[in-house]
This record gives structure tokens, sequence and C-alpha cells, in this order.
């Protein structure tokens, strides 16, 4: 199992974090082009436990795949937790956590996965797996502070 953690704090308010980062529609808007992202289907202006969001992504090579999360925990405002059910990954949980702060808004993000392939899989980890994560998570980290440090103005 490997694990990435992420936080970040925003010059907004609780309820504006939540608003935008429990809309899977917003997801788009944090994903890099470069990943092929699309949201197969409607999906829900807000989250729910339960809510199953298919996507099609294109994670290396241009090669499109279908991932499917399920929505399994939400706590409004608090937290909500996204699990694989189809996809590139043996095992992907992603949780995200929201806390008001004298300086805005702390999100935390913590995620635990696990490789396919045994062997293979741990071998293009370092290779190509975590750098393309960390290319990611590090886009979602500043397009989040463009979108919201315009806001303070």
């Amino acid at each position: 199992m490997y694990s990435i953690y992420r936080e970040q704090t925003l010059p907004i308010n609780l309820q504006e974090a939540w608003d935008f980062f429990s809309s899977p529609s917003n997801l788009s808007k944090i994903t890099p082009d470069n990943l092929g992202f699309k949201i197969l289907g409607n999906a829900p202006e807000k989250m729910y436990p339960g809510l199953f969001i298919h996507y099609r992504v294109s994670p290396l090579l241009g090669i499109p795949m279908k991932w499917t999360t399920e929505i399994t925990q939400v706590e409004y405002q608090k937290y909500f937790v996204d699990e694989q059910r189809v996809g590139p990954y043996a095992i992907w949980h992603h949780e995200h956590f929201f806390e008001e702060t004298k300086d805005g808004v702390l999100m935390k993000d913590h995620i635990h996965y696990k490789l396919p392939l045994g062997l293979l899989g741990r071998l293009v980890h370092p290779l190509i797996v975590k750098p393309r994560l960390n290319e990611i998570f590090n886009f979602r980290f500043e397009v989040a502070e463009k979108l919201f440090s315009m806001n303070e103005k």
C-alpha cells in the first residue's frame, strides 16, 4: 500500500469550500487536461453516500479507461470519502477533510492506494505512478489556489 497526504489552506469559508469540492461536476476543473477526464452520464449537483460516479480517464499514453468511484461516507462540511470500484488501482481510498481556521479552510487529502500486477506494479510505482499522482495533486493545489485567491480581491 502507498499513501499520499496533502493539505492546503484556502482563504474561503467552510460553506464555499464544501459547495465547490463536494460537487462532482467541479472535479474536471481541478484535473489536468492531459488526463482526458470526463464524467460519463449525469452526476448530481451534490454527492451523497452510495453515489457511483463513472469517468473516462487517460492516465498513461493517452489510453482511455473507465474509472468508477463510490462516495462511501459524507459528513456535511467535515469530510467525504471516495473509493474506486472499477479502475486502474487494486485499491483506491481517498479521504477529503475540511476544517475552518482563522485563515480560511484547511483542506486535507489522504489517499491510500495499491497497484495491481504485484512486482510489476511495485516496479512502475516510482517511475510512472507516483510522479503522475504528484503531478495531478500539484495541479489541484495550484488551481484551487488561483480560483480561491481571486475571491480575496
